[in-house]
């Protein structure tokens, strides 16, 4: 297995010094580019045909600070990410997550892995909604964390890209298509929540999870999504599974979900279903989602208990 590390903290330092000419063709060069089979599968536009149409840039400066913010200005931001001790604790996060499957037994189908930290644009709500911070794994062979580096969230880049990591073993075996429904997302979410505890401690168990009570859980959660398992079409699903302010942030209806609603409920899912069934978290994560839900059924009329 060949997991590269691209050090965004070396890119950020160049652009920072570079004339406002050169920032955004340094930034698309250095830090996109190493990602390019990514933005042809999410089919991104590299470089826009006109002058502030949508590319790779534009997509990546929704929650990451944008070629012209890197600045002097940031430097003490960067320097925050950009010790040898937190890119080392980056790194076997990432090894051992992926390791872990190959030592139990699972051969992934990918043998090469890329993954950076971006710094986050603190005007994103959608980050900030988060408390900070981030991650994208859901194209395997790549893998994003994103953070506004600070005491809180510098520690639980770790768990982060644990969670990252399960997302991308999970789809080297289940297809991701256009008939994904909302019972499948719950489900790899729920994975990857419980992976990344498996991991690093329930102690950074993310606020997608820890925001939700059980009360909210039991009453309105749960009873709302077990009837949507089936729903398809991401502007339909999303805002069952983030919730109504981040629906609103991405122009899409809202359904009277609270935040990261989707999150709570597929985490406490899937601890039913280990608990039940026996199962590792290693098998679980390359399960279908129809036989994990076919094993949960349980799950929805029983009271979900949540310790502090």
């Amino acid at each position: 297995m060949n997991i590269k590390t691209l050090r965004s903290d070396h890119i950020y330092q160049k652009v920072a010094q570079a004339s406002p000419e050169e920032k955004l063709e340094l930034f698309r060069n250095e830090m996109m580019a190493p990602f390019m089979k990514q933005w042809q599968i999410q089919q991104i536009p590299f470089k826009a045909e006109e002058e502030n149409g949508f590319d790779v840039i534009a997509f990546n400066s929704m929650m990451h600070r944008s070629p012209d913010q890197i600045s002097p200005q940031i430097c003490a931001e960067i320097e925050l990410i950009s010790s040898e001790s937190f890119w080392l604790e980056c790194e076997h996060a990432v090894k051992k997550s992926l390791n872990l499957f190959v030592e139990h037994e699972i051969n992934l189908p990918v043998s090469d892995y890329l993954f950076t930290i971006q710094l986050g644009n603190p005007e994103s709500r959608a980050l900030t909604i988060n408390e900070g911070y981030s991650g994208f794994g859901g194209i395997p062979g790549f893998i994003w964390g994103t953070l506004l580096p600070n005491e809180y969230t510098i520690p639980r880049m770790k768990a982060a890209l644990a969670h990252e990591c399960n997302h991308n073993v999970r789809y080297q075996f289940i297809q991701w298509d256009h008939t994904v429904n909302l019972g499948e997302l719950l489900v790899s979410e729920g994975l990857a929540e419980n992976y990344a505890t498996f991991m690093f401690g329930e102690e950074l168990l993310g606020p997608w999870v820890t925001k939700t009570n059980a009360e909210i859980l039991n009453t309105h959660i749960k009873p709302v999504l077990r009837e949507q398992l089936q729903l398809t079409g991401f502007d339909q699903l999303a805002p069952y599974l983030y919730g109504d302010e981040i629906a609103k942030l991405q122009n899409l209806e809202p359904v009277n979900m609270p935040y990261s609603a989707g999150y709570a409920c597929g985490y406490h899912l899937i601890q039913y279903y280990l608990r039940k069934t026996g199962s590792t978290i290693f098998e679980a994560t390359i399960t279908p989602a129809a036989q994990i839900l076919d094993e949960i059924k349980g799950f929805w009329d029983e009271e979900t208990i949540i310790s502090c």
